[in-house]
């Protein structure tokens, strides 16, 4: 019988070898880096994020960094984006997505200079005050809270015992930029037949003190909108989770709410509002088109049409019942 010289068969099984399937090869996955504005106990930032994990952790590897400007003095942030631009330095994404404003605002301008696709979320200023120019590689989703649509649904939901309403922001970026894009910066306006007072308050002791004052003053009902950047009277940020739940303890008028993570047993009533996640998961499957080598929308999106999200405990504290047509519509929470 026919035999090789031994270094012959040894190529033929190399080469052999080398047609074969790896099963412990696998290709690389895309890196994706995702910059939070604020932090990750951040409820918001938490539910865009699962959004980002749910749609994308099983296509591609997730690096997340929070630049904490909700809880950090303005003095900061410049210094937190530096950070953040170094994290992008050494990682080299594939891709990379900015939440809120803050992140936009402090680094979009510098990611206008690089090939990598941007993604962003949660923008309520026109991206254009951001970026001189909107090039190829930048697009995303615009957040548009839908303040003027919720008091009209509201009025609804208190059966037309709604003459006069609060609204309560904080003063950071997010607030300020809401305000002067949907009220002009007018701080009493009128909708309808209710008559709107927004206040924009800076520390705790001056929102307990509007809440508590409320029927006082006249009003029929509170809206919460942002509390995340409240301090003390020391300076100190103030926990955002035990100011919600004050308001939702002491408040002697109803409480609702713009955004889902101030829903809740112990927060608000709810009504027509803005969800994290929603913003996470359509920020996602922009992603998801990039990756594939898809070129970027050049249109940003906007937030979409709002979801009513209801606590049952608050409508049964305040004895409200809601219209069939909202009550239809409404995903409910404890």
């Amino acid at each position: 019988m026919h035999r090789y010289p031994t270094l012959t068969r040894i190529c033929c099984i190399a080469l052999l070898l080398l047609t074969l399937p790896n099963p412990g090869y696998a290709e690389p996955r895309p890196r994706v880096l995702v910059i939070e504005s604020y932090h990750a106990s951040n409820q918001w930032d938490a539910d865009y994020t699962r959004a980002i994990q749910d749609s994308l952790s099983n296509q591609a590897e997730l690096q997340f960094f929070q630049m904490d400007t909700k809880r950090r003095p303005v003095s900061e942030h410049v210094t937190q984006a530096d950070l953040a631009w170094q994290t992008y330095l050494e990682t080299r994404p594939d891709l990379v997505i900015l939440g809120d404003d803050n992140a936009l605002k402090h680094l979009g301008p510098r990611f206008a200079g690089t090939q990598t696709p941007v993604i962003y979320l949660g923008i309520n200023n026109n991206p254009r005050n951001y970026l001189a120019t909107l090039p190829n590689n930048i697009t995303g989703i615009l957040e548009r809270p839908l303040l003027k649509r919720s008091i009209v649904h509201i009025q609804a939901i208190m059966a037309g015992e709604l003459n006069k309403i609060l609204i309560l922001f904080d003063t950071g970026i997010t607030s300020q930029t809401l305000l002067k894009e949907q009220f002009l910066d007018n701080n009493r306006l009128s909708i309808g037949s209710v008559a709107v007072d927004i206040k924009q308050i800076n520390q705790v002791s001056e929102w307990h003190n509007a809440i508590a004052t409320a029927p006082e003053a006249g009003y029929d009902a509170i809206i919460v909108g942002l509390y995340h950047t409240l301090t003390t009277a020391n300076g100190d940020h103030a926990h955002e989770q035990e100011i919600i739940t004050w308001s939702s303890h002491h408040t002697p008028v109803p409480l609702f709410a713009f955004w889902k993570f101030a829903v809740g047993e112990d927060m608000t009533i709810g009504g027509l509002v803005l969800d994290g996640y929603d913003q996470g998961r359509r920020a996602a499957l922009i992603a998801q088109q990039a990756l594939r080598g898809e070129a970027l929308p050049r249109i940003p999106q906007s937030s979409g049409e709002g979801a009513f999200v209801f606590s049952r405990r608050q409508l049964d504290k305040w004895m409200i019942k809601l219209p069939d047509n909202i009550a239809a519509k409404a995903t409910w929470l404890p």
